[in-house]
């Protein structure tokens, strides 16, 4: 069975047609622009576009979007505009698109499709997911079952939170070496390790394509391997959610 996934980041939303037993894209991956202001009503048209491209899939839409997600309503808008707070995403979605769907937090979506298809499919025990861009997300899992809306993103370290201090845009901004955002990032791994005692680490995010240049520079108590699907893993994993329904 063939789904629509759509990932929403700070810049684009981008979609593919996923083939949801084997998690791989049967289409190439169209994008989007983010309009801006990225409000629930602009978002909705972005999605009806994006359905319109895609006129010979039917079935129902997986939407993954950087928020906390309860009952299928927005609870946070940490990067995005706040008028999506309190917003039914899973209605505004159905609307747009005419058919069921499921609304997601996007690194929840990411984790999601590296577990069951990537590169955590093979391990047993506490996984979790980071995805660094933006900010940074997490998807925690415990024996393949996902705790939804962990936001470990925003924790305090030296006094702010950790996405701002090591988030991919951080980097980007602050011009940040390979050698210097490392010694962030692995502060961050040290401090979830010791909230969490994970049994893996995966990274994902667009700085996974970079993984060659700071991957072995990172330390870390527990095993980090880069993210297998890159940023094809959130709209792989909203199919994944939108298939179960």
């Amino acid at each position: 069975m063939e789904l629509l996934g759509i990932d929403t980041g700070g810049s684009s939303l981008k979609a593919a047609s996923v083939d949801v037993t084997t998690g791989v894209l049967t289409s190439s991956v169209l994008s989007f622009p983010t309009p801006a202001p990225a409000t629930p009503a602009a978002i909705g048209g972005v999605v009806r576009q994006i359905v319109q491209a895609f006129p010979a899939l039917g079935g129902p839409v997986g939407f993954a979007f950087p928020t906390v997600v309860s009952g299928g309503v927005a609870r946070t808008a940490a990067n995005v505009d706040r008028s999506w707070v309190g917003t039914d995403g899973v209605r505004l979605v159905r609307e747009a698109t005419g058919r069921p769907a499921a609304f997601l937090n996007d690194a929840d979506a990411a984790g999601l499709a590296e577990i069951r298809v990537g590169a955590g499919r093979r391990h047993a025990g506490t996984v979790v997911m980071l995805t660094f861009g933006t900010g940074i997300g997490s998807a925690v899992f415990h024996d393949g079952h996902l705790l939804p809306n962990t936001e470990f993103g925003h924790m305090e370290i030296r006094g702010m939170e950790a996405e701002h201090r090591a988030s991919g845009r951080v980097r980007t901004v602050e011009g940040l070496s390979w050698p210097e955002w490392c010694e962030r990032v692995s502060e961050v791994l040290h401090r979830f390790h010791q909230l969490l005692w994970p049994d893996l680490f995966i990274l994902g995010g667009g700085v996974v394509e970079n993984w060659a240049s700071f991957g072995p520079l990172l330390d870390s108590p527990t095993p980090v391997v880069p993210a297998e699907l890159g940023n094809t893993a959130g709209i792989v994993g909203a199919a994944l959610a939108a298939a179960e329904l």
